[in-house]
């Protein structure tokens, strides 16, 4: 069963409706950014390495353009992290950070207060 699509606001986005069983499928994790180095030939893409709470990941992340590498290191974002790897640019990327973006302006998702790496998000 699909959902239907519904209306995003008054931007005129509109985005299909997912069941809360869909929503559930995603692990949202708080991984706190380790290493960051920018990939070469690669204008827009950085290789992070991610504390998901005693593991460590590397994402690919098209950062290089709104953020420099010491903006980003030691931050704790949102990263989903039972997405499937997928090879970007010869990195193979296991995990997917949050980030919001409009009008150019991008901002990563980062949690507010001092939570563990690894930390479930709910």
């Amino acid at each position: 069963m699909r959902g239907k699509r519904v209306p995003g606001g008054s931007e005129g986005l509109s985005m299909e409706t997912i069941f809360f069983n869909d929503f559930a499928k995603l692990d949202l994790r708080v991984a706190l950014v380790k290493e960051v180095e920018k990939v070469e030939g690669a204008d827009k893409l950085y290789k992070l390495v991610v504390d998901l709470g005693g593991e460590e990941r590397t994402l690919a992340a098209g950062l290089a353009e709104h953020y420099a590498p010491d903006e980003i290191k030691g931050k704790k974002i949102v990263v989903v992290a039972n997405l499937a790897p997928r090879n970007v640019r010869g990195i193979e990327s296991k995990g997917m950070l949050l980030a919001a973006e409009k009008d150019g302006v991008v901002s990563l998702l980062t949690v507010d207060k001092d939570v563990a790496a690894g930390a479930q998000i709910h």
